[in-house]
C-alpha cells in the first residue's frame, strides 16, 4: 500500500516555487504516490485514481480553492466507499488556516518528510476530527460546497480589497495584509469613502437555527469548524452545535476592543459590547449582494436567496502533533 497521496495544484501561487522540489522529492521517494490537477474539474477524476492505491494519508497541495474543492469531492464523491483516508494539507496558498490548525507549517518538504515518517509508522495516534461547513442556497437539489473557513460582511469585502488591489502590487503577504489591515483602520475612524479604500459593508441577517438572529452591519463575520477562530478566540461550549460563528459590529471601538482583548486571550470569557460570539449547526445568512468567502471561493446572498450553512459529520485530518 502507497504511504502517502500527495495531490497538486501546479497552478496555485505557492507551487510556483516549491513544486519542482515536491516533484523531485516525490520522484526518489516510492512511498508517495503524486497526482497533478491544473483545473478544478479535474479533481474528481485525480481521487477515483488515488483511491486504486488505497494510500495511508491524502496530502493535498494547492491554494484555497483547490483545498475547498478537494474537500467538497471527498466527503461528496464516494471515491473510497465512506472510508476517506486521514487528510493533511501544505501550507500554501494565501492564508494556510487549514494546514495551521493541524500543526503543518513552514517549509513544505519538511512538513512531507514527516507526514510519511507517520504514514509508515501508523496514524491511529495523529488522527483528529473535524466536521466541514456545508455551503448551499437550503433547496434540497443543490450540490452542496465545503470547506472549513468562511469569512463574510466586512472581513469578506476586505479580503477582496486585498486580493484584487493590494496582491497585485507584488508585495509580501504579511505586508499586503498590514497595507489592508491600516487601510480598515483609516475607512472605519474617518469614514472615508474611495475607490483605493475598502466598501462599507451592506446590512446582513445572520440567523442561528433555535438560537435567534443577529442584525445590522458587521466588519468582520467568521464561521469555521477549525479548533479556533482568528485571533485565538475560543467560544466555549462545543455542545451548542459544530460551527463557530464570531461577528463583530462596523465599529473601530468594536475591533480595538476585539485586538485588544485578542492580546490577552480575554475574547470569549466574558461578553464585550459589539463582539458577538455564537455555535450552531444551522446558520442563514441573508442580504442584498451581501459576499462571503469559503476557503477562497467568492459567494454572494441576495433578498430571497439566503447563504444556508450546515456543519457535516466528522471527517478524519492528520494532524502533525500527537
Amino acid at each position: 500500500m502507497v504511504s502517502v497521496a500527495l495531490l497538486s495544484n501546479p497552478k496555485s501561487t505557492g507551487n510556483r516555487q516549491t513544486l519542482p522540489r515536491v516533484r523531485s522529492y516525490c520522484a526518489s521517494n516510492p512511498d508517495i504516490f503524486h497526482y497533478e490537477v491544473e483545473q478544478v474539474d479535474q479533481i474528481g477524476r485525480a481521487f477515483q485514481t488515488i483511491a486504486r492505491v488505497n494510500p495511508a494519508v491524502i496530502v493535498i497541495n494547492g491554494g484555497d480553492g483547490t483545498v475547498q474543492a478537494s474537500l467538497t469531492e471527498l466527503y461528496q464523491g464516494e471515491h473510497f466507499k465512506g472510508r476517506v483516508p486521514p487528510i493533511a494539507v501544505l501550507p500554501n496558498g494565501k492564508t494556510n488556516l487549514i494546514a495551521l490548525d493541524l500543526g503543518i507549517h513552514g517549509d513544505p518538504i519538511k512538513a512531507l518528510e514527516r507526514i510519511v515518517e507517520i504514514a509508515k509508522a501508523g496514524v491511529d495516534d495523529h488522527v483528529v476530527a473535524r466536521e466541514l461547513i456545508a455551503l448551499s442556497d437550503g433547496q434540497a437539489e443543490t450540490r452542496p460546497v465545503l470547506g472549513m473557513f468562511l469569512g463574510g460582511a466586512g472581513l469578506a469585502d476586505y479580503m477582496l480589497y486585498c486580493r484584487n488591489q493590494i496582491y497585485p502590487l507584488g508585495l509580501s503577504n504579511g505586508l499586503s495584509h498590514v497595507i489592508t489591515a491600516l487601510a480598515v483602520i483609516v475607512s472605519l475612524l474617518f469614514g472615508i469613502r474611495a475607490k483605493f479604500l475598502p466598501p462599507s459593508g451592506n446590512p446582513v441577517r445572520i440567523s442561528l437555527i433555535r438560537d435567534g438572529q443577529l442584525v445590522g452591519r458587521f466588519a468582520v463575520l467568521i464561521v469555521t469548524t477549525l479548533e479556533r477562530l482568528l485571533l485565538g478566540v475560543d467560544p466555549g461550549n462545543s455542545q451548542r452545535g459544530n460551527m463557530k460563528l464570531m461577528a463583530v459590529d462596523q465599529s473601530l471601538p468594536a475591533l480595538l476592543r476585539l485586538v485588544w482583548a485578542s492580546l490577552f486571550r480575554r475574547v470569549g470569557k466574558a461578553k464585550m459590547q459589539g463582539i458577538h460570539l455564537e455555535q450552531g449547526d444551522t446558520i442563514r445568512i441573508e442580504g442584498d449582494k451581501s459576499s462571503v468567502i469559503l476557503d477562497g471561493e467568492l459567494f454572494e446572498a441576495s433578498e430571497g436567496k439566503p447563504i444556508v450553512l450546515r456543519s457535516t459529520e466528522p471527517v478524519p485530518f492528520l494532524r502533525l502533533a500527537a
